[in-house]
């Protein structure tokens, strides 16, 4: 009995690890549908109940998210991120806006210092996609532009320990930015000094832009609540 109990616990945990691997992998990208369990089933040659125990620890982990009568979605990239997610929900805006400033502050800071040609290239392209929407009004377009001129930022420090913190922050920081944009309405935060300040290998100037910029935030947030309050 034991035995066979070891057995389906192994299969299970093989089938978790390879749905993981969908999800790790972006073969299954963030906020997608997945293949329904019946699919799954058929593709890993196991039975559906192992699946449906697969899918379920996943979600428990906050790698999934189980939408009654709709299907299953890509929550989160790993345990850290699910759990960073699950966390931040309960957070105030203005506790994640802290911790932004934290990690963007000390990420322009390095970045500066550690940048190359390439990374440069791709917080000016990143920069330039989030003038343009906001120049034509494209709120969703323009969240998606400001978390990635931050991603850039972040990979020009070749931190791998902050990249992959930041990469799992990103859910709670896409939700933060666009709860601050809502909540600032028509406030415009300019980036070029961050960009200019790395650019130029500047330390001192990048730490005070990515500072600035926070400040910026904040400040404006904290007077929106205290109107609504």
């Amino acid at each position: 009995m034991s035995l066979r109990t070891a057995q389906r616990a192994s299969l299970v945990d093989q089938v978790i690890d390879q749905l993981k691997e969908q999800i790790t992998s972006n073969s299954w990208q963030m906020h997608a549908k997945i293949p329904t369990e019946t699919v799954l089933a058929e593709q890993l040659g196991v039975g559906r109940n192992t699946v449906r125990e697969a899918v379920r620890a996943l979600t428990h982990a906050g790698l999934l998210e189980c939408r009654q009568g709709d299907g299953t979605y890509v929550r989160a990239t790993s345990e850290l991120s699910g759990a960073m997610l699950r966390r931040l929900r309960a957070a105030e805006q203005l506790e994640i806006l802290e911790v932004r400033r934290a990690l963007e502050v000390e990420a322009a800071r390095l970045a500066a210092t550690r940048r190359s040609d390439a990374d440069i290239a791709r917080i000016e392209a990143a920069l330039a996609e989030r003038e343009r929407a906001w120049e034509i009004g494209e709120p969703n377009a323009f969240v998606e532009a400001d978390l990635a001129f931050h991603v850039a930022v972040v990979q020009a420090t070749h931190n791998l320990v902050l990249i992959d913190l930041y990469e799992d922050f990103s859910a709670a920081l896409r939700a933060s930015i666009t709860a601050a944009g809502t909540s600032l309405n028509s406030t415009y935060i300019p980036h070029e000094a961050i960009a200019r300040a790395i650019a130029a290998g500047d330390v001192s100037a990048a730490e005070r832009a990515g500072h600035a910029c926070m400040e910026h935030i904040l400040i404006a947030l904290t007077e929106v609540q205290e109107l609504s309050s």
